[in-house]
């Protein structure tokens, strides 16, 4: 008669983690080329799945046709667009002529004197020289790693079909990856799992759907406005405001110092007010904006799972251009944000604190699929004044 079969030993267990640990950073380094398009697959994966899901609840889709149906429906939004702007773009940049070399002598210009305080002397010329030195320096490994991925993934059709088969199956079998994922789970920590698979599900759901949104809603309130108040390269502008919302914290000022040099060197298009006054109604402008942005489009569209400390997201998108360059400039914020909830969860049972509430934590359902909810205003409900 066979004798039972003894499990592993503590020491068995601890051996095979750190050895399997030891092969998974050795895949990530031979083949760390695929990690980039990797990453734009799940993020375009993440895009993509809501509208599958609608097309597949509500149509009653095949699911591979909803998938499909999805994909079609973005890249052609995606291309109607480019086609719309980029001749505009195209025409503003020819009427306007920015050069750098004349705006950077105009600087030099406005600032060619000394300032002395005590003994102190300040060369301002210099100082700019400095800035510049400093600013190209560190651009310029990021400018490089974009390049390098840009080339490696537009110009390369077998990195384009990559993301885009990656993507397709990531939202085709979206339920079946949680289903087996989850049978690997032991049933004891199963709750604990389906619980920071949904907090941290919906910080990145937010970010990459709510972001896209946002995105856009700044762009055209910025573009409108650029044209209103008479902004050399609205359009232009009001895209790069958009983008940089991809940047939190920071993406307002670096498009308040550009959007107020724009102002001063050139004026308005149509107002007849000096320059440096219509620097200060963009620089007026831009923080009325900027408190209508923070206190009522981002938490209305992405919710204030991602918010964090300036400080905290500023830091974090230093460090991930130089871990992962020009992808993780963007990626910062929600990758934080994630580590916020791991941070809390360890921090609660190492102190033996209740992380969540453990008898609903397995009936929490994934994140919801449909963002655009948060658009509308919610009711309060006298059941709901009773519960809180």
């Amino acid at each position: 008669m066979n004798s039972p079969r003894s499990p592993w030993s503590g020491q068995t267990k601890t051996l095979v983690g750190l050895l399997l640990v030891v092969f998974f950073i050795y895949l990530l380094s031979r083949f760390r080329v695929v990690i980039p398009p990797l990453v734009i697959a799940i993020i375009w994966a993440y895009i993509v799945s809501p509208v599958a899901h609608f097309f597949h609840k509500r149509t009653r889709l095949h699911r591979v046709l909803a998938v499909l149906l999805a994909n079609i429906l973005f890249l052609t939004i995606i291309i109607s667009l480019l086609m719309l702007l980029i001749p505009t773009l195209a025409s503003q940049l020819t009427i306007l002529d920015l050069d750098v070399q004349h705006y950077m002598r105009q600087a030099r210009s406005l600032l060619g004197f000394r300032v002395v305080i005590g003994s102190q002397v300040i060369d301002l010329p210099r100082v700019l020289d400095e800035i510049q030195v400093a600013l190209r320096g560190f651009v310029q490994p990021i400018i490089g790693q974009t390049l390098n991925i840009a080339m490696g993934i537009i110009t390369s059709v077998v990195w384009v079909v990559f993301i885009f088969i990656v993507s397709f199956y990531l939202v085709r079998d979206s339920d079946n990856l949680n289903k087996w994922v989850e049978s690997l789970i032991p049933d004891s920590i199963l709750p604990d799992f389906i619980w920071l698979r949904n907090e941290i599900g919906g910080i990145w759901s937010a970010f990459f759907r709510g972001q896209l949104v946002l995105g856009l809603v700044v762009a055209a309130i910025i573009t409108v406005a650029g044209l209103i108040l008479g902004l050399p390269l609205a359009l232009a502008m009001g895209i790069l405001a958009g983008l940089l919302e991809f940047l939190p914290s920071i993406g307002h000022g670096i498009w308040l110092i550009l959007a107020a040099s724009l102002a001063l060197l050139t004026g308005s298009t149509w107002i007849p007010i000096p320059n440096w006054a219509f620097m200060l109604l963009v620089i007026g402008f831009h923080f009325v904006f900027q408190q209508f942005d923070l206190n009522y489009l981002i938490p209305r569209i992405i919710g204030r799972s991602v918010h964090l400390p300036p400080l905290v997201v500023i830091l974090g998108i230093v460090a991930g251009a130089a871990t992962a360059g020009i992808l993780g400039i963007p990626l910062a914020a929600p990758t934080i944000a994630s580590a916020r909830v791991l941070g809390r969860y360890i921090h609660a049972n190492l102190l033996d604190l209740p992380p969540y509430p453990a008898s609903t934590a397995h009936l929490l359902p994934p994140p919801d699929p449909y963002w655009w909810r948060r658009l509308r205003p919610r009711k309060s409900t006298q059941g709901d004044s009773d519960t809180a």
